[in-house]
């Protein structure tokens, strides 16, 4: 039997009035309130066994990304190899959650990781803009996924969220989400040109609405992209929908996240706002390479009692 939130959710249409009415009624985002508890949570001091634990935790989670203008086979090769055992010394090391590259490095990508665990992410729709029309969106999607991409990154179109074509964006969301067959569809919301957490919010209600299995901070292209703070609300935002569905979607902060302390900050956040169901790689990403490097250094030095340096890991 259908809860009465859940049948709130059936009865939203995809026309603006229907969802700006849903949009719009959402609570407003405490601003002082969410930057306080995202310091406050910040602040946890995690040690040894547990620190381990959350480093590894972290590393599963990483989608090793390149998105260059000169990208070519064998920087997607070399990255797949680090994917695969990001450090050789220690092969307990779990590998990453995946590799991320534009759609027509996709099948170098899914050749390389054969085997190996590690999923195929591709950015499409037009990334990291999202400028195009729709046509030109879906094919960059079904090229990715004929590659044999498990994962789609897509961008909503920010200026029609932004002057309130609601359905609109709902519209392309879920033309995507059709034409991702059965990989799973990330939704970037390019919170640093959201301006508000009210708006954060309500793109992040929109994507899961949509049908998003995963909703994403940023490109990466664009300061600033990922935030404790942001992170939080779209944290709840998965919570809240899983209330009310029953159904389980993912988040990934993308882009400044460079330590293995903003990582664990991000991941007692994770536990704190969502609940430890979501500390898993099925249900939260880092986009952060460089972030994978001090990782690894910093596992390194939990089990050896000293730092390496980082000409003890493979650069990116």
């Amino acid at each position: 039997m259908a809860t009465p939130a859940a049948t709130e959710l059936s009865e939203v249409t995809r026309d603006d009035a229907s969802l700006r009415r849903f949009l719009h009624g959402l609570p407003g985002v405490d601003q002082v309130g969410v930057e306080q508890r995202a310091a406050g949570l910040g602040t946890r001091s995690i040690k040894k066994a547990a620190k381990l634990f959350a480093i590894d935790t972290a590393i599963s989670m990483v989608d090793l990304t390149t998105l260059e203008g000169a990208d070519t086979p064998g920087k997607v090769r070399t990255l797949a190899a680090k994917a695969r055992r990001p450090d050789p010394d220690y092969p307990d090391v779990p590998h990453v959650g995946a590799v991320c590259v534009y759609p027509d490095l996709v099948e170098v990508a899914v050749t390389a990781l054969a085997g190996s665990g590690v999923g195929v992410a591709s950015v499409a729709t037009a990334f990291p803009s999202g400028r195009s029309n729709l046509g030109v969106k879906l094919a960059d999607t079904e090229m990715a996924v004929h590659a044999g991409a498990s994962e789609i990154d897509m961008v909503i179109d920010r200026g029609a969220f932004l002057s309130g074509r609601y359905g609109r964006v709902f519209d392309e969301i879920v033309a995507v989400k059709a034409a991702c067959g059965d990989a799973h569809l990330k939704v970037i919301l390019e919170t640093g040109e959201l301006s508000t957490y009210d708006n954060v919010r309500r793109a992040s209600w929109l994507a899961l609405l949509a049908g998003g299995d995963f909703i994403k901070t940023s490109t990466g292209k664009v300061t600033p992209a990922a935030t404790l703070p942001v992170t939080h609300v779209m944290l709840q935002a998965v919570r809240d929908w899983w209330e009310r569905t029953g159904q389980l979607r993912g988040v990934k902060p993308a882009g400044g996240i460079r330590t293995t302390k903003d990582a664990i900050r991000y991941l007692v956040a994770v536990h704190e706002v969502a609940g430890p169901e979501w500390l898993s790689p099925e249900l939260f990403r880092f986009g952060a390479s460089s972030l994978l490097n001090d990782l690894l250094m910093q596992r390194r030095a939990q089990i050896e009692g000293h730092y390496s340096g980082p000409d003890y890991v493979t650069v990116d």
